[in-house]
């Protein structure tokens, strides 16, 4: 006899459970735009990876150190603006995503993290590898939700509970999402029928992806007061890599720039160092000239985004006396020096043209062209100077790596002395994106936040530092077999070559000081890489590696170029750089005031 129409459903296994369960999850944010995964190999997220894997929309990388899946679940969302989907097992595997949790939040970078969980029974018992996962990243996440292991009569809100955790990591300030499973055994089963309801939608690709942050502008009240400020004055725009900024903001500001007659001084990161006359690559070196410096005193700072790397400029701006307004649509604007008179969480390229719309009269002519005259003089004496060295110099490297790659491409550049040289010696390109973990500003993970760049099936170059390749040297594992386009250039020389600019090199005796900062590694960079099946080559000369560099991305795959420097030279070479800008400025005799 057949059961009656209205008899209660027939509960399926735990295994069944768990994987419809699971597949409703990835259904979901297939329809919702996400593709990408990271999976690190482990027992209990067993449903879910098995789900991803499974589904023929999603573009799956398996990697075997969480903390390498994720900082590339990282490089995925930077570039791609979607949460990456990453999981791990239960137990220490989900501390280790820590780190790049905490990037994430703090540079507002959208992932959704899945750590998988014993059931509640076994949680106060003290079962193996498990450990308490509730709220394990603290406030560096967006939203934390422990649903529970999946229970049938919750089916109706599986797609809500997807669809929350996208909608939540691309709130008005994009970010980690954790979302804590916890799985009972049986681990694998056969996938049932899906629930549909009111979360279910037809595959969207791309709606993930609409802009996040603030949409809106000035207020009249702001815009009243702030026009007195800007009207005919000596003003800069300061645009740093936490800016978050796109082709729209980019636009905006340097039509804002160019109308008010104001220098535009940014990073790579920002997205705004392109060739243009308004932008300023050389900042650093010339305002390192007191006389230039004091002459150049602005009296309005408009800072979008972070500030840039260099303590020059930031020192400069703090001593200027100017009135400073900070813009970011994530509400990131950095103010370490308390020096803000405002901090306005808006949007970049709205605010440009509003203060644009204005109509106020620019700044005097001997500004705008003080600061064009400038840039012309430092860049000539920067490529010369670099020109006139045909080792490797690391100012030469980075210069060179960002020259050379084809447009399309996107460059991960790790923190320390990478960044810097980017900032401080390279010239305005365009066509390339820059990315930098400059959230918390670690070296850690950022050949694994290339990779997950890479995985964008863009080219991908990083510019890395030896100590930062080889704490994250486990991104290279597996590498080969991922056919990436990926170049890792390594600037080794063989330590902590930062330090060498900072007081503990004069301050700390020699030996403590290679000891405790310097920490020469000793490791064969080359023979690291080909131990994974890299193809790999060390060059000693510029000319070296520029041809390396081209001969790898002709090539394609994954492969690494070391550029062998030294770091005391390097010392050398910088304090060279910055008196050939400071001569050629004296000689020019540009430390007079500019303008009225």
């Amino acid at each position: 006899m057949g059961a009656p129409d209205d008899a209660a459903p027939v509960l399926p296994a735990e295994g069944s459970l768990n994987a419809t369960f699971c597949a409703t999850l990835v259904d979901e944010w297939s329809g919702l735009g996400l593709t990408s995964a990271f999976v690190s190999p482990g027992s209990r997220s067993t449903p879910l990876a098995l789900a991803l894997v499974g589904d023929p929309r999603w573009q799956v990388q398996v990697l075997l150190d969480e903390r390498s899946a994720a900082f590339a679940a990282v490089g995925s969302g930077a570039v791609t603006g979607r949460p990456a989907v990453l999981v791990c097992t239960s137990g220490t595997a989900a501390a280790e995503f820590h780190a790049a949790v905490v990037e994430a939040h703090q540079s507002a970078v959208p992932v959704l993290i899945v750590t998988a969980d014993r059931p509640p029974e076994l949680h106060g018992v003290w079962a193996p590898q498990t450990i308490d996962q509730r709220n394990l990243y603290g406030d560096a996440v967006r939203w934390y939700c422990e649903p529970g292991p999946p229970d049938p009569s919750g089916r109706d809100t599986w797609r809500h509970l997807a669809a929350d955790a996208v909608s939540r990591s691309l709130g008005v300030v994009p970010g980690p999402v954790h979302l804590n499973l916890a799985f009972r055994e049986p681990l694998v089963g056969d996938v049932g029928d899906l629930p549909v309801g009111v979360g279910a939608r037809s595959p969207r690709p791309g709606s993930a992806v609409a802009r996040p942050g603030a949409q809106w502008g000035l207020t009249d009240e702001d815009l009243a007061r702030l026009a007195p400020l800007v009207a005919g004055r000596r003003g800069v725009v300061v645009a740093g890599a936490r800016a978050a900024l796109d082709a729209d903001d980019r636009e905006a500001l340097l039509d804002l720039a160019t109308s008010l007659g104001w220098p535009l001084l940014c990073d790579s990161p920002s997205g705004c160092r392109v060739p243009h006359p308004a932008v300023v690559s050389t900042a650093d070196a010339i305002l390192r000239e007191p006389g230039v410096a004091g002459a150049l005193r602005p009296e309005f700072v408009l800072r979008v985004g972070g500030l840039l790397s260099s303590k020059v400029l930031t020192a400069w701006l703090r001593d200027s006396g100017a009135v400073q307004v900070g813009v970011d649509r994530f509400d990131r604007v950095p103010d370490p020096d308390r020096q803000l008179a405002r901090a306005l969480v808006a949007d970049p390229a709205t605010v440009a043209a509003q203060l644009r719309s204005l109509g106020a009269g620019p700044a005097p002519a001997g500004w705008t062209a003080r600061w064009t005259q400038l840039e012309a003089i430092a860049r000539r004496a920067i490529d010369a100077t670099l020109d006139a060295h045909g080792e490797v110099v690391e100012p030469a490297v980075a210069a060179d790596v960002l020259a050379s790659i084809p447009d399309g491409s996107t460059l991960v550049v790790a923190s320390s002395m990478p960044v810097r040289d980017l900032e401080w010696y390279a010239a305005p390109r365009s066509g390339v994106q820059v990315w930098s973990n400059r959230g918390a500003n670690g070296i850690d993970g950022v050949v694994s936040t290339a990779l997950g760049v890479a995985t964008s099936r863009r080219p991908t170059v990083a510019l890395v530092g030896d100590l930062a390749f080889l704490h994250d040297s486990s991104a290279l594992v597996g590498a080969r077999a991922r056919a990436l386009d990926l170049v890792v250039v390594v600037v080794d020389n063989d330590g902590g070559g930062i330090f060498s600019f900072l007081p503990q090199r004069e301050s700390v005796p020699s030996a403590t000081f290679e000891r405790v900062f310097g920490t020469p590694h000793g490791a064969d960079l080359v023979a690291l890489a080909a131990a994974h099946g890299l193809d790999a080559q060390r060059a000693t000369t510029r000319a070296g590696v520029r041809a390396a560099v081209a001969g790898a991305l002709a090539r394609g795959g994954t492969r690494v170029v070391v550029a062998a420097s030294d770091r005391d030279h390097n010392v050398a070479v910088h304090e060279e750089l910055n008196a050939a800008v400071a001569a050629a400025l004296r000689a020019a005799g540009t430390d007079q005031p500019a303008g009225p």
